[in-house]
């Protein structure tokens, strides 16, 4: 029997925060709360509040997380838990805050610059970090890894260390119901595309291959809706727990060559990450089509896009068929219909290709890829169109 790294506690329920008195005052005594403008000026944050207020904790709000988490936000925020004494992190929103109180609680306790940690282990120990997730797909708050942009090199750093695990994740999907269209679609392809990685991992467990499949199969079934009706409490509901079973995925059994591309993507052009993988994961999973046949076949007979009777690169073929029709039902755009430039993207698809492998992402894929590749890929990716 394998184990699963996942955090300390979990908690998945709707209104989890008032269900549970008293559940926060064993991780401090005041809180810096890490998050968005948008989040931090709206009803959920209140609620978030209101049950610290109700266990006698004391806060502080920094909510200067906009867009992808920056080498610069979290110096600030670092600054503000000092000035404000507090004694534990929570990251509350999207996947930039949660990743944004990782690395916040990471910079209190180690010396030198966050940049310095990049590709190695984050070992001291760190004020202790609750992550509640207002969106299902980043699956942040089950990882112990953070994503943070060193603006000095234009690189998207993956930091990463037990630390840096939440102690406590609290997924209440009553939390999302208010996200827009556009966020619904990125995180939750987001969490579709942790799911696909995990399983086609090199690393893949049987612990992560049962959570994987299953996540797949919610997500696909489950996204349209979610998209098409936020108010869809079943939809959000599924959503949320796949976007969690997917994160406990990537933290055991890590990603591929969709997260290696798509790093850069975000670093060099401000896409946001679900929306990167999204605009990649049609193009990578047609070149793992072969060499992955056996496990997407899979995936491809668990959501009923392909039967026992097909052969498995048939029924690759149809999940791959079944995850781009997934993407054109959430109006997912090709990056050239998104604005980015085709002469900068030229010019900088060396730079992309040379950091997606330096992440050591895409070795985890069960094919081997160069640099050579992932040109080949960014090229082909570029003005692939979803058709709306």
């Amino acid at each position: 029997m394998g184990t699963l790294n996942i955090p300390e506690k979990i908690i998945c329920e709707a209104r989890a925060l008032e269900n549970n008195p008293g559940l926060l005052r064993q991780y401090g005594h005041k809180a810096l709360i890490v998050t968005g403008p948008h989040i931090g000026r709206s009803a959920m944050i209140e609620r978030l509040k209101a049950t610290l207020g109700l266990d006698g904790i004391e806060y502080a709000v920094f909510d200067k997380i906009t867009g992808e988490p920056t080498d610069s936000m979290i110096e600030a925020g670092v600054v503000a838990y000092r000035e404000a004494g507090c004694d534990f992190c929570i990251g509350f929103g999207g996947g930039s805050p949660l990743d944004s109180a990782k690395a916040i609680a990471a910079m209190i306790t180690s010396p030198g610059q966050i940049s310095d940690y990049m590709g190695k282990e984050i070992c001291c120990q760190v004020p202790p970090i609750v992550a509640i997730p207002t969106t299902a797909g980043t699956g942040s708050e089950a990882t112990r890894f953070t994503i943070i942009t060193d603006t000095a090199h234009g690189i998207k750093m993956l930091l990463k260390g037990d630390v840096l695990l939440p102690r406590l994740a609290i997924v209440d999907y009553t939390l999302g119901m208010e996200a827009p269209q556009d966020v619904t679609a990125a995180t939750g392809l987001d969490a579709l595309t942790h799911a696909i990685e995990s399983y086609i991992s090199k690393k893949a467990t049987p612990e992560t291959d049962k959570l994987a499949i299953g996540a797949v199969k919610d997500i696909m079934a489950c996204i349209t809706d979610a998209y098409r009706n936020g108010n869809d409490a079943e939809a959000r509901k599924k959503m949320a727990r796949a976007a969690l079973d997917a994160g406990i995925c990537i933290n055991n059994s890590s990603v591929t060559v969709v997260h290696g591309m798509s790093r850069p993507i975000g670093a060099l052009f401000h896409v946001p990450h679900g929306l990167s993988n999204a605009m990649l994961l049609t193009t990578c999973l047609s070149d793992l089509a072969t060499c992955a046949a056996p496990r997407l076949a899979t995936l491809a007979r668990s959501i009923g896009a392909a039967s026992m009777a097909d052969d498995d690169i048939t029924a690759a073929g149809a999940f791959v068929d079944a995850v781009s029709a997934k993407c054109k039902e959430c109006g997912v755009p090709s990056m050239k219909e998104y604005g980015i430039d085709e002469t900068h993207f030229t010019n900088a698809i060396d730079k992309m290709a040379a950091d997606a492998i330096a992440s050591g992402s895409p070795a985890n894929a069960p094919k081997q890829y160069t640099a050579d590749d992932c040109k080949r890929l960014y090229l082909k990716a570029y003005d692939y169109v979803y058709e709306n």
